[in-house]
């Protein structure tokens, strides 16, 4: 299955001036996969390390002198490295942490070398070694679950991407296309954009197939929760992970997490997530200007887990609930669309830029409001609402187009897209805004339909 990280590493392939690179991300979200067929597509003969399995070549790596390196792998592997044609892969290097520091060195001595980087819980690994990490010698690919278009295409469904990536906003979609997209995206829901989970329906067609791949994942997950180290007891990152995605699409208290835990308890095993990626916090903005990130209150976040699909897995979720109901707003009170949005979201810019999504409320009596994310495109800031339906009232949206003098909303929904202009609605309000309505399986098209709208 392609991915649209092929892109990226592709053109860094021709760069002149290519640095190693290191690709983040959770555990399970294909980054191995990625790797051996980016060397696959463009020729490059693979030495793969997984540093994990395979300590025996640790002591290759004990002098700093990278052609030395070199020849040690070669002579212990039996395989030549040709700089140019052979892609140095290092999987699971935190396995030998102080590996990371010195791929500036064979960016400064063998810049010609292909070297890509890797491994599971490496954020943990690189929090503590900030210090010394080679800044301004690797360059960064943070990897997510497979979107939705990605799925799509894993589907061999091409035109129904192509559709998606030609969609203007004074087009029209046939009620058909809509129909076949819509059923496709509750498809999505169901099987999540966890390479695994996908392939599997592609093989089988089979829910129950794909829920036993999305539990191996989780049990994955659980798994590794005695490697997050010592300072907090396994059984209270447990209890934490059991609870966390019945929180999605709320604002997080601690207290909805578990009420026998420490806020200081729950706010450290919270983090352990974030750094495992299983887990990103969507962070309060007051949006007055951009960048929005300078003005995030982290005392007020809502949670937004890695997958779509293992979010229904979690929450017990059953896939007749998803593809049997009319109106998503039924199911865990329509969390499962925010989810599905917030993670397309999530991953919409450059692989380079580090994932972040902001979100907008107000704590007032009789006047509170919450706006599920905001985004920027170019200087103009942009509410979005989502909505697991058609319709649905727009009150906070009104709210915050009109107390940040913003012209242009978004809503996504289930209908077929559509721009118009909009009364507020809001108390103590007049006037009108430009309403973006999109289908949520539009949601990657987002940054390119608003350009075409505002610029």
């Amino acid at each position: 299955m392609d991915r649209s990280g092929l892109d990226y590493l592709l053109n860094w392939h021709t760069r002149k001036n290519r640095k190693p690179i290191v690709i983040r991300g959770a555990r399970q979200v294909g980054k191995s996969y990625l790797v051996r067929l980016f060397c696959k597509k463009n020729d490059l003969d693979l030495f793969e390390l997984n540093l994990e399995y395979m300590s025996e070549y640790h002591s290759c790596f004990e002098t700093n002198d990278v052609k030395e390196i070199i020849n040690l792998l070669e002579i212990k592997a039996g395989k030549e490295i040709k700089p140019g044609k052979t892609l140095l892969f290092l999987d699971e290097i935190q396995a030998y942490p102080k590996l990371l520091p010195m791929l500036r060195y064979f960016y400064e001595k063998i810049p010609e070398l292909h070297i890509i980087a890797a491994g599971s819980l490496l954020e943990f690994f690189m929090e503590n070694m900030s210090s010394s990490m080679p800044v301004g010698r690797i360059e960064y690919l943070n990897l997510g679950p497979m979107s939705f278009k990605e799925f799509l295409t894993g589907l061999e469904r091409k035109k129904l991407r192509d559709v998606l990536e030609n969609y203007e906003i004074q087009n029209e979609i046939h009620p058909a296309i809509h129909e076949e997209l819509n059923k496709l995206y509750k498809i999505y829901l169901c099987v999540g954009g966890m390479p695994e989970a996908v392939e599997t329906y592609k093989d089988t067609h089979s829910f129950l197939e794909v829920d036993r791949v999305k539990q191996n994942i989780l049990s994955t997950y659980q798994d590794d929760f005695n490697k997050y180290g010592s300072r907090i007891e396994t059984s209270i990152i447990q209890k934490v992970f059991n609870r966390l995605p019945a929180q999605v699409g709320q604002k997080l208290k601690y207290t909805n997490i578990d009420r026998d835990l420490s806020s200081t308890q729950i706010k450290n095993v919270l983090h352990l997530f974030e750094l495992a990626k299983i887990y990103h916090p969507v962070k309060h903005s007051a949006s007055n200007g951009i960048p929005i990130r300078a003005e995030t209150n982290d005392k007020f976040q809502k949670v937004l887990f890695l997958d779509v699909g293992l979010y229904n897995k979690a929450c017990g979720l059953s896939y007749n609930e998803i593809m049997d109901t009319k109106d998503l707003n039924l199911v865990n009170k329509g969390s499962v669309s925010e989810q599905f949005i917030g993670q397309q979201l999530l991953y919409r810019n450059e692989f380079f830029e580090q994932p972040e999504l902001f979100y907008w409320c107000r704590q007032k009596a009789q006047s509170s409001a919450e706006v599920d994310f905001v985004i920027t495109c170019g200087s103009q800031i942009i509410p979005i609402e989502v909505k697991s339906g058609k319709t649905g009232t727009l009150k906070s949206l009104n709210m915050f187009l009109h107390e940040k003098k913003q012209s242009l909303g978004l809503r996504f929904n289930s209908d077929l897209p559509s721009l118009l202009n909009a009364n507020f609605t809001a108390p103590n309000t007049s006037g009108t805004y430009r309403l973006l309505s999109l289908p949520h399986y539009l949601v990657e098209e987002t940054s390119r339909i608003l350009k075409t709208i505002l610029y």
